[in-house]
């Protein structure tokens, strides 16, 4: 073959088969740059983070590679590796302060609040007006629950840059969050005004209108949001979360298995589209629903409990569904028991015993209140095996040994049954509102209520009243407390992120509807709904005053229905009003009585268990106390609780979301 005719043969085949030959040289690293960025604009991160990787093996120096996987990084929540790549983004990249804000917000994310305000006075420094540094102070605002300091930055933002829509929805959701419903909305229209085909405005929008309980205008942005990206789950979710609010059940649960199909780890979605079916009326396709959740991520306390919740409403004692499901509370139980963890042990016990009555491991749960302190309460548990044929010789010799022991007990001695004579003083109602939904679980504000309730029925002061939790107004949840004769009402409220929750108690005298006062309580990390639920308990019970009833009397000494298990202590002096006569003030948490209503003083001498004797000192020259009169112990310790100290969750993960 002549030169010339080779020369013609190789022309033809490079003008036939160019993909081919091309085919054959490796993508350069700027050409995976290119890739990662196409899949970062379509929020695929999975994808980006791989073609990243992939252009960084080429050329390690690649400094916009290097920040763009920091940035992938950032939004799947990966913030110790966003940080790490941001960081080396940054040496990359001395000049490039896009960088230096994005180690800002992980460093905020990460909680490490003074290194982000130190970098981020750096970059103000530089560039006074550099917008995203200005958003990043923000955020770290919020992150030290400095919500108003937020809101000023922000305002004086959006007067520099009055199109950016992240800085007007920010400033929306700061404004919304502070209570300031309607500026929260003026903030929002703008945004949609401005930024009229962007779906992530149509999302804020939705979510705004919701919390202003503008259900109609919520679910048509939600519309819109997904008009314009189908495939946004968040959108998904906040309309599936919409059409719950709005009593569209059926609706709801189909959005939910649009999620599940495309992703069945979406725990969200199963637990939406349990509560969804159990407001249908559906309670056993609901607990098939949430038992499936649960086996996803058994962690979840919500739907733990409304899974629990759906069992104990549609099943009897003895299906095997309830002692499968209060195994896991008593594993848990023992494990913190190992761990001397015995305030959470009593908990997970309770919630066990709750499920299944008639379980063996009442007898761990007996166990734990004789280590408390409490021979009275063990005994009692005891013998509630054996009535129930679940006893065995060690048992029985038990039960015995601690009547033996118990033979000299201040109830022995004054023949009387503390069991006959336990009475709760205190009548409160819990409620939530119907509307009330987090970023993360619907209704949470109903399922932290049914916590809280459930552990005030633990407290042997308060009677928490068996009224429907889900109320839809302050004014049905006031009418229905006051009509039922509830001393006090309260109205609890979440707001919550992946790892944090917050949770409000607002309660409010049940007579005249007045403020008595708000709890709140903030945790993190693993049993978070239990923890956070017990803090607003014991805020409760610590702001009732102590009170109890005269039984009986003998000369100077008297028997009241209050003991140790109360936090009765010897020395305190209790004030004896006449029977009927204390009344709960009409704001604030409190007892008054009249000067000529005080009949006398109880100096506490003998505390017992569940009982208490005393030393009477009458007032006046007559003697006018009588078995029946109320004791109260009036303390000078403020009853307002302290503010809130923590950073708000459910709007920092928000304003995450608009990075």
């Amino acid at each position: 073959m002549s030169y010339s005719r080779f020369i013609i043969i190789l022309l033809c085949v490079l003008t036939f088969f160019p993909g081919n030959i091309a085919s054959q040289s490796p993508p350069s690293a700027a050409a995976f740059y290119e890739r990662g960025k196409f899949y970062m604009a379509d929020e695929n991160w999975y994808s980006a983070v791989e073609s990243f990787l992939e252009c960084l093996r080429l050329n390690p120096a690649h400094a916009e590679g290097t920040a763009a996987l920091a940035e992938c990084y950032y939004e799947l929540a990966e913030f110790d590796e966003a940080l790490n790549w941001s960081r080396k983004a940054r040496q990359l990249a001395r000049t490039n302060m896009s960088v230096a804000n994005l180690e800002v917000f992980t460093l905020i994310a990460l909680g490490q609040l003074d290194s982000a305000s130190s970098l981020v006075s750096e970059i103000l420094a530089k560039e006074p007006y550099n917008r995203e540094a200005l958003f990043a102070a923000g955020e770290l605002d919020i992150a030290r629950n400095r919500p108003s300091e937020a809101m000023m930055r922000y305002r004086e933002a959006v007067r520099r840059y009055p199109d950016d829509r992240r800085l007007l929805v920010s400033l929306a959701l700061v404004t919304l969050t502070m209570g300031d419903g309607e500026t929260a909305l003026t903030y929002i229209n703008s945004a949609l005004s401005q930024h009229p085909d962007d779906y992530r405005v149509f999302y804020f929008a939705a979510y705004i209108y919701a919390q202003n309980n503008k259900l109609q205008d919520a679910i048509r942005y939600a519309d819109r949001a997904l008009y314009y990206k189908p495939d946004h789950v968040p959108s998904q979710s906040l309309m599936a979360t919409l059409r719950y609010r709005n009593s569209q059940y059926e609706e709801a649960a189909r959005f939910c298995d649009i999620i599940i199909a495309n992703n069945r780890e979406d725990t969200g979605a199963w637990y939406l589209k349990g509560l969804s079916y159990i407001r249908m009326g559906r309670q056993a396709d609901a607990i098939t629903v949430l038992s499936t959740a649960i086996t996803i991520n058994e962690e979840d306390e919500f739907i733990r409990a409304v899974l629990e919740q759906a069992l104990i409403a549609s099943t009897a004692l003895e299906d095997p569904r309830r002692a499968r499901w209060a195994v896991w509370h008593f594993n848990k139980a023992r494990n913190f028991h190992q761990r001397s963890m015995i305030e959470q042990a009593l908990f997970e016990y309770r919630r066990g015993l709750r499920l299944n009555p008639f379980a063996q491991d009442r007898r761990e749960y007996a166990e734990l209140l004789r280590l408390q302190g409490y021979p009275a309460r063990y005994l009692e548990e005891l013998r509630f095996l054996q009535d129930n044929g679940m006893n065995d010789q060690p048992l029985n010799d038990a039960v015995e040994t601690y009547g033996a022991l118990l033979s000299q007990a201040l109830f022995r001695q004054w023949q009387v049954n503390p069991v006959e004579l336990a009475e709760r003083h205190w009548k409160v109602a819990v409620f939530s509102l119907a509307g009330q939904s987090s970023f993360y679980h619907a209704d949470a504000g109903y399922v932290a209520a049914s916590v809280v309730r459930e552990l005030l029925v633990h407290d042997r002061s308060i009677m928490p009243m068996s009224l429907d939790m889900r109320q839809a107004s302050f004014s049905q949840a006031f009418r229905q407390a006051r009509e039922a004769g509830a001393d006090y009402f309260m109205l609890v409220s979440v707001t919550e992120n992946e790892r944090d929750i917050s949770i409000k108690g607002e309660m409010f005298v049940g007579r005249t509807g007045s403020p008595a006062g708000t709890f709140y309580a903030y945790r993190t990390g693993t049993d978070r709904l239990r923890s956070a639920s017990k803090g607003i308990t014991d805020q409760l019970s610590g702001a009732l005053p102590l009170r109890g009833r005269l039984l009986i009397r003998k000369q100077a000494q008297a028997l009241i229905n209050k003991g140790k298990a109360d936090g009765v202590q010897a020395g305190a002096v209790y004030d004896v009003v006449k029977k009927g006569r204390l009344q709960i003030a009409n704001e604030g948490i409190a007892l008054v009585y009249s000067p000529d209503e005080l009949v006398g003083k109880l100096t506490i001498s003998n505390v017992d268990e569940e009982i208490t004797i005393g030393t009477l000192e009458r007032n006046g020259f007559f003697d006018r106390i009588e078995p029946g009169d109320e004791v109260v112990l009036q303390t000078e310790k403020p009853v307002k609780p302290a503010p809130e100290t923590a950073a708000n969750p459910e709007l920092r993960i928000l304003l995450r979301a608009l990075k």
